[in-house]
């Protein structure tokens, strides 16, 4: 027997509140985010349980907004208002993303590899 996925109860639009623009600015999909301590803060008692759910799913470390999503089972962009709320709480962290390495001048590299070699 195959096993039947299961249907979420609430509609991952619900989860925003209904509104159409995150409380916080400069969330992207892949700003980190981290829970701010092991224990439960007293912030956490006037959020919904989707909001608890994000909480406790980064406390034992941090994962990316488009990580989040996927082990919630809601879209990339109801989890970014999840996080905002929870950063506007102080429950949460969120870093910008690393920024992508440029490449490095071949020029240099080879000038290099030229003075290693003559160090011989």
């Amino acid at each position: 027997m195959t096993a039947v996925p299961r249907r979420r109860l609430v509609p991952a639009y619900l989860a925003t509140g209904g509104r159409a623009v995150p409380g916080a600015e400069g969330f992207e999909r892949l700003t980190v985010l981290s829970a701010t301590g092991p224990e439960r803060p007293a912030a956490l008692a006037g959020l919904e349980a989707e909001h608890l759910r994000l909480w406790e799913l980064l406390r034992p470390g941090a994962l990316t907004v488009v990580e989040a999503a996927a082990h919630l089972r809601l879209p990339v962009s109801a989890t970014v208002f999840l996080a905002a709320d929870l950063v506007e709480a102080g429950c949460l962290h969120a870093r910008a993303p690393i920024p992508r390495a440029q490449q490095t001048d071949r020029s240099i590299v080879e000038r290099l590899l030229v003075g290693l070699r003559t160090l011989r």
